[in-house]
């Protein structure tokens, strides 16, 4: 009997052990890195902003372009079938950026007294 030219399990344990070894140099690789720093952070955080900004615009281009076509397509159909009222196409508006982190302040931390009502802690002049 003939050895075949090619071992299918052999080919498969160096394949599955190519990967094992991949994955757990991967995984150290990125065990190893530091904590992004605030202003990273809040890079990260305004690059995301943006790009839900963009995929809104996106969406509302779209959902006018289709409704456009679907009127052209009822006036060429020739009726007097109008197109449903479509409210699910609502502009975003302008890019506003995020705004950077704003820190509340010891007057801003602590509440309001009522009205006539006494400050605990405070003392009244006579």
């Amino acid at each position: 009997m003939k050895k075949p030219r090619y071992d299918l399990t052999r080919g498969l344990t160096r394949g599955l052990m190519l990967g094992l070894t991949a994955l757990a140099m991967s995984g150290a690789a990125i065990a190893k890195l530091p904590a992004p720093s605030p202003e990273a952070k809040a890079k990260a955080d305004e690059a995301k902003n943006k790009t839900t900004w963009s995929d809104k615009v996106a969406a509302f281009q779209l959902c006018k372009a289709q409704n456009k076509v679907a009127e052209q397509y009822l006036k060429s159909k020739g009726g007097d079938q109008k197109p449903e009222a479509d409210t699910s196409c609502t502009d975003p508006g302008p890019y506003l950026a995020l705004v950077a982190g704003q820190q509340v302040g010891v007057a801003d931390a602590k509440p309001v007294p009522a009205a006539g009502k006494a400050v605990p802690g405070a003392e009244t002049k006579k």
